[in-house]
């Protein structure tokens, strides 16, 4: 069977549709590459793509895309509610089938290293390519964001690139990548316009502020719809359920006199992660994978 990697780049522009549909035009019609979804969020001034492939034909159809945001996106004048660093923010590569972390790794740096000497873009090593432990966690790396990366790339012993140049490209920013096991990203939206609120319920859930060991979350404010969200990632939700989570945002939220409006999933998920809800919720006995119909399809 053929090997088959996933990867969903995080580009930072979710308001011009025109230029999100030419950076995702690099995934289409490519022989080895399948554009699996792809969605803009305009608070967010963020889109991201969830694109599979053969491990070579996807490392190309991705350097196509970063050349493409390089030349479209200016960070100069970048705004959003999500915190970014660069016209590519993040680039995670996931192992799907017949691949291994290590097998993502290797793609993941000959991407940077190429991407690198054609766009002149940095990148740093994140997740499981981290080359020092200080670099593993994206929040670490993004902090200062594209404003402050100049002044803290400063600092070489601890912030240079792994590819390219030493210094941020002027307009593109820097890019974190590297391998990482499949995620699911998680919002839960309040009744309430406090971002606030929404930020100290982050802090209370998150694994860095004492609470789940695989979830990462921030409060951000969606000024289109007046709402404030609990924005996450759950990095392993198999020991971080999707039901667990949203339960003790709910939780959380009473102590302020809020309550949870709604929920979406970013991007694609994984089918066990839903499964696993719907059986807490359904409180469904001695369930199984193989009694949900598509996966027992040929």
């Amino acid at each position: 069977m053929e090997k088959i990697l996933e990867c969903v780049p995080n580009y930072s522009e979710g308001r011009d549709l025109q230029k999100v549909e030419q950076i995702v035009d690099c995934f289409r019609g490519k022989s080895g590459v399948k554009l699996l979804d792809y969605s803009s969020d305009e608070s967010h001034n963020r889109s991201v793509v969830t694109v599979i492939g053969e491990p070579e034909a996807l490392k190309a159809a991705v350097v196509e895309s970063i050349g493409k945001a390089v030349e479209l996106i200016d960070m100069t004048k970048h705004e959003g509610q999500h915190p970014r660093m660069g016209c590519v923010d993040v680039i995670p590569f996931i192992p799907i089938r017949n691949t291994t972390v290590e097998e993502a790794d290797e793609i993941a740096k000959a991407t940077a290293k190429e991407a690198a000497e054609k766009f002149g873009q940095p990148f740093f090593l994140y997740e499981k390519s981290a080359t020092a432990p200080h670099r593993e966690n994206l929040a670490s790396i993004r902090k200062g964001q594209f404003e402050g990366m100049a002044e803290k790339m400063k600092n070489q012993e601890l912030w240079k690139p792994d590819f390219g140049p030493d210094t941020i490209h002027p307009t593109g920013g820097v890019t974190a990548i590297g391998a990482r096991m499949p995620l699911v990203a998680f919002n839960i939206n309040l009744d309430t316009s406090n971002v606030e609120i929404a930020s100290a319920i982050a802090k209370k859930i998150r694994h860095i502020g004492g609470g789940y060991r695989y979830v990462k979350a921030m409060g951000v404010m969606l000024e289109d719809r007046n709402i404030a969200q609990v924005s996450m990632n759950l990095t392993n939700y198999e020991k971080s359920a999707i039901y667990r989570v949203f339960e003790t945002v709910k939780f959380e939220a009473r102590r302020y006199g809020v309550n949870v409006i709604g929920s979406e999933v970013i991007g694609l998920v994984p089918m066990a992660a839903l499964i696993d809800a719907a059986e807490y919720y359904l409180q469904i006995e001695d369930f199984d994978m193989s009694q949900v119909l598509e996966t027992r399809l040929i």
